[in-house]
């Protein structure tokens, strides 16, 4: 791959959103080729399959559904428009990838890591992106940053009580752990100014 693939991650509220759209604008400023997507979603497949999983009316999904879902929208956004972009040259720039599988369904909804990582293996072919920047944000902050702004879509697990959001968040620590070379931390609680030359100053090592 001629491209670089960069993906946020971080609990619900950190923010990344923004980030990246700080970062876009940086990179392609310094003249880079950006492609900007995220998951579930990014094209018109996925897109259909992340109003499933969001939709707040199906309460009764199972968590094993869930995690299939997800695993489903991704391979499909991973070779229809992720390897594309990157064979181009393309840096692309992903608002969460795997790891939310890993510490959502795997952790959060208890099916275990090595489970819902055996499903996104065959999902993505083990195709990791070649940096991960966690925005480090606590579940309690995140959640107050949700449900304090109006025009940010409300899903279904952002209505899951915060203990299930502590438990993505310490699935996502053991992640770090798991992955420290692919796998790099920031603070997000500071400003997003912050927050997104800290990103920066990531990227830059590997570019």
């Amino acid at each position: 791959m001629k491209g670089k693939f960069i993906s946020f991650e971080g609990p619900d509220g950190s923010g990344k959103t923004s980030i990246i759209k700080i970062v876009e604008k940086f990179l392609k400023d310094k003249g880079y080729d950006v492609l900007v997507t995220r998951e579930p979603g990014g094209i018109s497949i996925s897109e259909k399959i992340r109003d499933i999983i969001h939709d707040v009316n199906h309460t009764e999904m199972d968590p094993r559904t869930e995690a299939l879902l997800y695993a489903a929208s991704r391979s499909q956004h991973l070779n229809q428009k992720i390897k594309p972009a990157l064979l181009e040259g393309k840096i692309v720039l992903c608002d969460r990838y795997v790891d939310s599988s890993l510490a959502y369904q795997g952790i959060g909804r208890h099916l275990g890591l090595e489970n819902v990582l055996a499903i996104n293996m065959f999902a993505i072919d083990s195709f990791f992106p070649d940096l991960t920047i966690f925005v480090d944000v606590r579940p309690e902050i995140g959640l107050k940053r949700v449900f304090s702004t109006e025009e940010r879509e409300k899903n279904r697990l952002d209505l899951e009580p915060l203990n299930f959001h502590e438990e993505i968040y310490q699935g996502y620590l053991e992640l770090i752990k798991r992955y420290p070379n692919r796998i790099k931390k920031i603070n997000g609680e500071q400003d997003k100014e912050s927050v997104a030359s800290d990103a920066i100053e990531l990227i830059e090592t590997i570019l």
